[in-house]
């Protein structure tokens, strides 16, 4: 039996099984046997393929990069081209992307590249369809936009659960825990708030699973099983995501309003009507946490064309990096206009003091 079969034999276990109390300590060991056997199944595709030899080997450019995944026939090459002017080809059956496409928007003075890569299928992160290549680039994106065929919104748990197979966690933030291992001693375990959804021996459980036995554990937060396994492997990328819905044109009003409440989208588009791709745009700007600064020389107007585009949160230190490395070290004071500031041109002292879109500064340097 291999590994992807063992993984299906167990997952299908746990579904058997119902979760309480007492079979908590059950579920967490058999779900750190899982993630187990998932870092093995990775290493093997590691060994199996070289991404950048078929095509998948895009360097990102930009201000930001965004990995647009969806099911096949989703109209994500439609989409990437009224978004970017890129060229992607576009035919009415599945499959036709064969390779990443790269296109980049210019937005608000930002250069944001997009990526639109194969159509995912089930079992993707277990290898199949190069599944395997397609969400490493998800994984070295800044932001996944996820797109979601109007007629087939069943697409979105399924795509929801190959990420989570390649340890991609949309929307989510990094487990509040540490585990600092140890030669001897044991496990200790402490939490700093209660625990309701994990217990002290589910912990150890899981720990030992993973051939950890000694290990000093403290929890902020109260995490689940999967939450606690995360933060032992520590190697799971935690990106922003976008749920859009494409094709949208196609529904009717109360359509829209069930979709709505079912899988919560930020927005519905048609790509072929052009509905709604401004307002992705700004979306995108606005959840790549993309912010506009224009400088300004002394004794001269600020430059309004051509902002410096940084990431928030900024601080004046950001600012100057992105100039040029010696601004750090000769950085005398900043005078700044905007909202950042209590009053007009504020002269500020320190590299530490943020910043927000829109400010306008000059800075002075030794």
């Amino acid at each position: 039996m291999g590994i992807p079969e063992k993984i299906t034999e167990l997952e299908e276990e746990l579904s058997r099984t119902p979760y309480n109390k007492a079979t908590q300590f059950h579920f967490a060991v058999v779900r750190a046997r899982i993630a187990k056997l998932r870092e093995g199944l990775e290493l093997q595709q590691r060994k199996k393929t070289a991404a950048a030899k078929h095509g998948f080997g895009v360097r990102k450019s930009g201000h930001a990069t965004v990995a647009l995944l969806g099911f096949p026939s989703t109209g994500k090459s439609t989409l990437l081209n009224k978004l970017t002017g890129a060229k992607s080809k576009v035919a009415r059956w599945a499959f036709t992307t064969l390779e990443v496409v790269p296109g980049v928007i210019l937005h608000h003075g930002a250069r944001i590249q997009i990526l639109d890569v194969p159509g995912v299928v089930s079992g993707a992160a277990r290898g199949k369809g190069r599944g395997k290549e397609v969400l490493s680039i998800v994984r070295n994106s800044d932001l996944v936009l996820i797109l979601v065929d109007a007629q087939y919104p069943e697409q979105l748990p399924a795509l929801l659960h190959e990420l989570n197979d390649a340890n991609v966690r949309p929307n989510a933030s990094p487990p509040n825990i540490k585990i600092a291992k140890r030669h001897r001693g044991g496990i200790s375990i402490a939490s700093t708030t209660p625990m309701k959804r994990l217990t002290k021996d589910a912990i150890v459980g899981i720990l030992r699973e993973l051939k950890i036995s000694n290990a000093d554990v403290v929890l902020r937060e109260d995490a689940d099983e999967e939450r606690f396994i995360d933060a032992v492997f520590g190697n799971r990328a935690y990106i922003p995501t976008i749920i859009v819905v494409s094709k949208s044109d196609l529904l009717t009003p109360e359509q829209k309003a069930v979709l709505k409440h079912e899988i919560k989208p930020a927005l519905f588009v048609s790509a072929e009507k052009e509905q709604n791709v401004t307002e992705l745009r700004d979306l995108l700007f606005s959840r790549l946490n993309l912010i506009r600064i224009y400088m300004k020389e002394y004794g001269k107007k600020p430059d309004m064309d051509e902002p410096l585009i940084i990431r928030a949160p900024a601080t004046v230190r950001n600012v100057c990096q992105a100039i040029h490395r010696d601004f750090t070290r000769k950085f005398r004071y900043a005078k700044v206009w905007g909202k950042s500031v209590r009053h007009a041109g504020q002269i500020i002292r320190t590299l530490d003091k943020a910043v927000a879109d829109g400010d306008i500064i000059e800075i002075r340097v030794k």
